[in-house]
């Protein structure tokens, strides 16, 4: 094989060595005639990683000190040149901001509207677009920008702020600006660097003051996200917004009535666009139920969701948690640049360190001012020896040949007084003496020269005093800054714990299942078929079949499943109020088994058996009840030699709810002719027990929160707002409640309720009622139809005492105590009631009660007759094989 032929070097083509300040040493290999491989090994490890650390360092990732990315700091930094307290033009400030960042005009553009939408560094002019329509700001050559008053007061020092050379080297600008606050955290940033991502979240800004003095005093913090745009957050995972964590957020929604929800708070990171789209896309899907979307917002949002005929309201809002935007899931990942390397932190990590810079550059400015304190102390004592010693009039100044002989005099002069100066004095503090005019000499005063003095030193004092007790210095900074700007940043979003929804609970029923018995399919595909039950397409079916096995599939258009299937329905996880009732024959003759389980949650295409597995058993009988019921069954045995028994009922109330693997009850060891339903039963399960979690505003059977009592069919939850509205509602899990309740307790229509309360139809005069809730699904108020009257107490106890304490002009008089029950009689919750007093009051406070409910007498209990039931005439052997043989009697 002939060896290849070395291309000669050709001096057009020659690599010179690599200069200083070139990204890489790798050079490209010589070439050969006829290769064509390309090595990238060298062009990869260090061209790219220069790249990517880069785009890190110089793009999308933030500096821990001042939290900005370079195009944002690059951004202030311009603005701040050209402050002068007045708009500029959008375009001027990007224009400007170029001569310092070198990736073109859009860039700049976004990030400056970016800053402008977070409403705290930068004030605003014009259509700066809409965070919450996902409307865009106007072409930068409309719209106007300047600093905050907040900016210029915590961002800028150019004494205490590092300097380098711009890209090009024209200009300088900062390192990092001397930001006096935890910026990065009250604005947030996301930014996707090559191989690295960061998303950090805004907070509250009079949290974060908070928590910075909290640090400084040694105290524990917790942080929190806040978001512009409001919603409700739960914040179980946030892992304080380390890598892995995550945080849920909820749009709120409210019910106008029972036809409407209205959507008023977004979550973040989505507009109302967004959000609507996805309710319009679950509604397509058969999701959720609704006429119509109204997007109404302008200054705040507004979305009208329009429910379909017959669907409800809660379900709905579950629904739109589950199926849309109005619920997503955030991860945060708190990355900065810290010592020219990215570092994981979190935010109570970032939050320190910020405050710790805050601490150092409040030390900084102290000194500088110290400084310049001391340096004009210096020289004012130094003018005023100067001048009180008149030794601009010395004839050996006066007759000086030079600068020099008039230098060396002035300091002869001024010997004497060196050791009462701060410093050495120096030949350009003595040129600085030679520069004084005539004019100020002769307006020289010498009262105010010893008070400027003593103002010097009083606020070098002063500056001395705030270095050794730094740590009450910044605090009272952070302080300063919640005073003067807190008020504008209240918390928009609401902490609350989520529970889970389920979404087979909450979806709309958009199928219909049903079966062909002859072939064995089912699914919501055979139109023409057995129509079984409303479905979704997300739901699981349980089948059982007559052999005794059972299982659950999940639903499809269609499915082969067998053609002996007894029972078939949409299977509800975890629900232990459906019981199965059951007999089923052990084997191909007898015994007869029967037993009472709920199947609560299995594996799905798992088949199981409920009889023992004796080859033969077959299912007799079955049912199945969703409270428990518990029926009479009439048994009719196949007659035998010398068997007198052949009919007997037998109730499934005697029959304890066991595992689904149980064997169950022998009900007899004869051979059964038929089995049939006698009579209907009730449930023996007994009234649902329920609670109120008030966590997350929601009824469960778990046992979470306050027990409000054991619940029946037709029983309701009482529900008192604080603001004297009230509501019944049934005891449904997927119920949504308000956040503002007062009282929450199981409704009973019998109890009388007293409420104080100032009525502020009468000019807010303090007024008694007593009266019984009604059942009412729809709010009412119990105070009157006047928002501002107020409600003073409510109480449920029978006999209840006030005492009226008196103020103002009546204040001596003795405090008068009222027995509720006397004062008032009972009337409607819409009655005015009956005013307390017409002097001036100053508290009304409750008093135990001193009268208490007489249990009712024990009634003679009357001796109840039994009503006798002629029992049924019993049937001979020959009746029972007539009725088994189907044979009539004719006499």
């Amino acid at each position: 094989m002939d060896e290849k032929e070395i291309i000669p070097e050709n001096p057009e083509n020659e690599l010179t060595d690599p200069v200083e300040g070139d990204h890489s040493d790798y050079k490209v290999p010589v070439q050969l005639r006829g290769a064509s491989k390309h090595h990238l090994s060298g062009m990869y490890q260090n061209w790219f990683l220069d790249y990517a650390s880069y785009v890190i360092l110089e793009r999308a990732i933030p500096h821990i000190n001042d939290g900005l990315k370079p195009v944002q700091r690059r951004i202030l930094h311009t603005m701040r040149r050209l402050e002068d307290g007045r708009f500029n033009k959008v375009a001027n400030i990007v224009g400007d901001t170029m001569k310092f960042h070198p990736h073109g005009d859009a860039s700049i553009g976004e990030a400056l509207v970016q800053l402008g939408q977070k409403e705290l560094l930068i004030d605003c002019q014009g259509n700066w677009g809409n965070i919450l329509t996902g409307d865009g700001a106007a072409a930068p050559r409309y719209i106007e920008a300047r600093l905050s008053k907040f900016a210029q007061d915590v961002v800028f020092n150019p004494k205490t702020t590092e300097w380098k050379s711009s890209y090009d080297g024209r200009n300088k600008e900062p390192v990092t600006l001397p930001v006096k606050f935890p910026l990065l955290l009250a604005q947030g940033v996301e930014g996707i660097a090559v191989g690295l991502s960061c998303r950090i979240l805004p907070h509250n800004f009079n949290e974060l003051l908070d928590a910075a003095i909290a640090y400084l005093r040694n105290e524990e913090f917790k942080l929190y996200p806040d978001f512009q745009t409001g919603g409700f957050i739960d914040v179980g995972k946030y892992n304080d917004g380390e890598r892995g964590g995550s945080i849920k957020v909820r749009a709120k929604i409210n019910k106008v009535d029972n036809k409407t929800l209205a959507i008023t708070e977004i979550p973040y990171g989505k507009t109302t666009a967004t959000l609507t789209e996805s309710i319009l896309k679950a509604n397509d899907k058969g999701k959720i139920k609704i006429r119509k979307v109204d997007d109404m917002t302008a200054k705040n949002v507004e979305i009208l969701i329009h429910l379909a005929a017959g669907v409800s309201p809660d379900k709905t809002i579950d629904a739109l948690y589950a199926f849309t935007d109005c619920e997503v899931s955030i991860s945060p990942n708190c990355c900065v640049i810290e010592h020219e390397k990215p570092r994981f932190l979190c935010v109570s990590d970032v939050l320190r360190h910020t405050t710790d810079n805050t601490l150092s550059l409040l030390t900084q400015e102290l000194e500088i001012q110290k400084q310049e304190l001391e340096e004009s102390l210096f020289f004012a004592s130094l003018e005023k020896i100067f001048i009180e010693e008149r030794i601009y009039k010395d004839k050996e100044f006066e007759n000086a040949k030079n600068i020099e002989d008039a230098i060396l005099h002035i300091d002869s002069r001024l010997e004497p007084f060196k050791s009462t100066f701060i410093r050495e004095v120096v030949r350009d503090d003595i040129l600085r003496l030679l520069e004084i005019k005539m004019g100020r000499i002769l307006k020289f005063n010498k009262d105010k020269a010893e008070e400027q003095i003593g103002s010097y030193k009083q606020q070098i004092h002063e500056k001395e005093h705030h270095l050794k007790h730094i740590v009450d210095y910044t605090v009272g900074w952070f302080e300063s800054l919640k005073e003067k700007y807190g008020k504008a940043y209240p918390r928009k979003s609401e902490l609350r714990s989520f529970d889970t929804i389920e979404a087979v609970k909450v979806i709309e029923a958009n199928e219909k299942l049903y079966i062909n018995r002859e072939e064995g399919f089912i699914g919501y595909g055979l139109k023409k078929d057995e129509f079984i039950c409303n479905c979704s397409d997300i739901d699981d079916v349980i089948l059982f079949f007559k052999d005794g096995k059972y299982k659950i599939v999940k639903i499809s258009e269609k499915m082969f499943v067998g053609k002996n299937v007894l029972y078939l329905n949409v299977f509800k996880r975890n629900d232990n109020r459906t019981i199965y009732n059951v007999v089923y024959r052990d084997g191909k003759i007898a015994p007869y088994y029967l037993k009472r389980f709920a199947v609560t949650g299995i594996t799905r295409d798992k088949e199981y058996d409920l009889t023992r597995g004796t080859p033969g058993s077959r299912i007799v009988y079955f049912s199945a009840n969703p409270n428990g019921e518990a029926e009479t069954l009439k048994v009719i045995l196949k007659p035998k030699p010398r068997q007198k028994l052949l009919v007997f009922d037998k109730n499934f109330s005697d029959i304890a709810i066991k595992g689904r693997q149980s064997m169950g009850n022998l009900l007899t060891k004869a051979e059964v002719h038929k089995i049939t339903l006698k009579q209907k039963g009730a449930s023996t399960l007994g009234g649902r027990r329920v609670w109120f979690d008030r966590d997350i505003l929601r009824v469960n059977y778990d046992g979470r929160g306050d027990y409000l009592g054991e619940f029946f069919a037709d029983d309701l939850i009482l529900v008192v707002q604080q603001n004297g509205e009230f509501y019944a509602t049934n005891f449904d899990s997927s119920n949504h409640y308000d956040d503002n309740i007062l009282i929450i307790q199981k409704f009973n229509p019998e109890k009388i309720w007293s409420a104080a309360l100032y009525d502020a139809d009468q000019q807010g005069k303090p007024y008694l009622k007593r009266f019984a809730f009604e059942p009412n699904a729809k709010k009412q108020s119990f105070l009157g139809e006047n928002p501002e009257s107020k409600l003073i107490f409510l109480s449920d106890v029978a006999y209840p005492r006030i005492e009226v304490v008196f103020g103002g002009a009546d204040h001596f008089r003795e405090p008068l105590v009222i027995d509720v029950e006397d004062f008032i009689g009972v009337k409607s919750f819409k009655a005015k009631g009956k005013r307390i007093t017409t002097y001036t009051i100053e508290a009304i406070n409750k008093l135990e009660s001193t009268r208490f409910p007489v249990p009712e007498s024990e009634e003679t209990q009357q001796e109840v007759q039994p009503i006798e039931i002629e029992p049924e005439e019993e049937k001979s052997a020959s009746d029972v094989l007539d009725e088994i043989t189907g044979q009539m009697k004719i006499f």
